[in-house]
């Protein structure tokens, strides 16, 4: 501990000197190659990753409270004897970085390219518990080909389709937004001035049903060592539910498809009194353009 102060005119510490103290420990840590990980059977495994940061920017104070808490974590485990891997990527591919970029009057790969080195001086400066060697970046031909391989392979097995589907549109970002991208009633988180739109788009889909029951069985391995309110939502999220469909005839309108529902109460299906369509179902527009329909289509058009 000597070596982390300096001494005053009065005798005692002056403070700690992280110029001096902290470049000599990382260079010691660096030759010693303490944060490389090797297999090592004798030892228990733990895996620590936090959330890949976006390079579309510079680092900022909340990447920092992140990384350090990730690194804490990984450095107890290390502690204790566990074999630690604690790698180090960029999620770096997508239309905001090349909007950044176009902002910016530089080359989306110079504009990525330039962000990342300075994130990856910062986490080194720190003295972040990195494995450096397994460092990735997404924007990387060698890295996104196998996200092709994976595609390619689920379009191959039926797992990747496409669809339409209605998604929150950024016209001046040109790409979709996550709804908690979309903030103060409506606007871009990006551009606070801008108005999402709501769009119905064809996009591709990942097909996880196929899944579902496997992702339920398993969620049973984690009871005990995961917060019972996480494994909830979880399941919640998956949202298995055991019921019917049943398929309601359309009276009085030609060329009309019955319209199928899902009950998880098939026993009370006799005391059905009306069946409530989303505005957007995909069988409204049908409806409204047939029979009475074509009145009422001006006045709804103008409640939605």
């Amino acid at each position: 501990m000597e070596e982390q102060s300096t001494t005053g005119a009065g005798g005692g510490p002056s403070g700690y000197d992280p110029q001096r103290v902290e470049a000599k420990w990382q260079k010691r840590w660096a030759e010693a190659r303490v944060f490389e990980t090797e297999a090592d059977p004798s030892k228990p495994k733990y895996y620590v990753l936090e959330m890949l940061p976006y390079p579309s920017g510079t680092m900022h104070m909340g990447h920092m409270r992140n990384y350090a808490i990730g690194d804490v974590v990984a450095r107890v485990k290390r502690m204790r004897g566990y074999n630690v891997l604690h790698p180090m990527g960029w999620d770096a591919f997508g239309l905001p970085a090349e909007n950044a970029a176009i902002k910016n009057k530089t080359h989306p790969q110079i504009w990525t390219n330039n962000n990342i080195a300075q994130f990856q001086r910062v986490l080194r400066r720190f003295g972040f518990s990195y494995d450096w060697r397994r460092e990735i970046s997404t924007c990387d031909p060698e890295y996104y080909r196998w996200n092709q391989w994976f595609f390619l392979r689920m379009l191959e097995r039926g797992l990747a389709y496409r669809k339409k589907s209605r998604v929150n549109w950024c016209p001046k970002c040109c790409t979709v937004l996550a709804n908690e991208q979309v903030i103060n009633g409506g606007y871009c988180w990006r551009h606070e001035d801008t108005l999402v739109e709501s769009r119905e788009i064809e996009q591709w889909f990942l097909k996880t049903t196929a899944y579902s029951d496997q992702l339920l069985d398993d969620l049973k391995q984690l009871e005990g060592t995961w917060p019972e309110r996480v494994i909830a939502m979880q399941s919640n999220w998956i949202g298995k539910s055991q019921g019917a469909k049943v398929k309601f005839a359309v009276a009085g309108v030609k060329g009309i498809e019955p319209i199928e529902i899902f009950t998880t109460r098939i026993d009370t299906i006799y005391g059905a009194t009306a069946i409530i369509l989303a505005p957007r179902h995909p069988m409204a527009d049908k409806l409204l353009t047939a029979g009475k329909g074509k009145k009422l289509r001006p006045e709804i058009k103008t409640k939605l």
